[in-house]
């Protein structure tokens, strides 16, 4: 009895570890492929990313309170959506997207350093990001440190060629330090 209880624990572990590894391996391809300049084909490449940053590696339920989480969001119940993020950071502290969630709600209610510090914990776990890194250029337009906010959207540039708002950004950006100059 216990050798096959210990046999499918290894065998639980082993599963998990290979669909881990399985899924850092398909994020690194889709990721290469995310250094075109096709917009059509980076579009769909994005929303292939955004479904395996947003789906838990090993546990359905987590994922389906990042979905609740996200439909308060969308529903401007940011107090509740918080409270949800914050248990499945909880559960689950090593999860990039959980901390993304929550970072962005900061932003949204004026939280703008709370926001930065769940935004260094993302880039800390899942450092190819860009919506962690194109938050951190909102949040640091907020607090004023344009040259960040920059470089910011600089690095977005690097892993995301074809996304517009980096570019739009950079040059607003620009003109608001121009502005403050004169």
């Amino acid at each position: 009895m216990k050798s096959s209880f210990l046999f499918l624990f290894i065998f639980l572990i082993n599963f998990n570890l290979s669909f881990a590894n399985d899924r850092e391996i398909e994020l690194n391809k889709l990721f290469i492929e995310l250094k075109t300049d096709d917009v059509s084909t980076s579009l769909r490449i994005e929303q292939k990313i955004w479904e395996l940053w947003s789906t838990h590696p090993n546990d359905k339920k987590l994922t389906e309170m990042l979905a609740k989480g996200s439909d308060l969001v969308n529903d401007q119940n940011f107090d509740e959506a918080i409270v949800i993020f914050s248990k499945v950071i909880k559960l689950d502290p090593n999860w990039a997207e959980a901390w993304n969630k929550r970072a962005t709600v900061f932003y949204l209610i004026g939280k703008f350093k709370e926001s930065q510090n769940d935004i260094n914990k993302v880039l800390a776990l899942e450092n190819r990001h860009f919506g962690a890194l194109a938050g951190q250029g909102l949040v640091n337009i907020k607090l004023k440190n344009y040259e960040k906010a920059i470089n910011s959207y600089k690095i977005v540039q690097e892993i995301y060629p074809a996304m517009q708002s980096p570019k739009i950004m950079i040059k607003k950006i620009e003109l608001l330090i121009k502005k403050q100059t004169i």
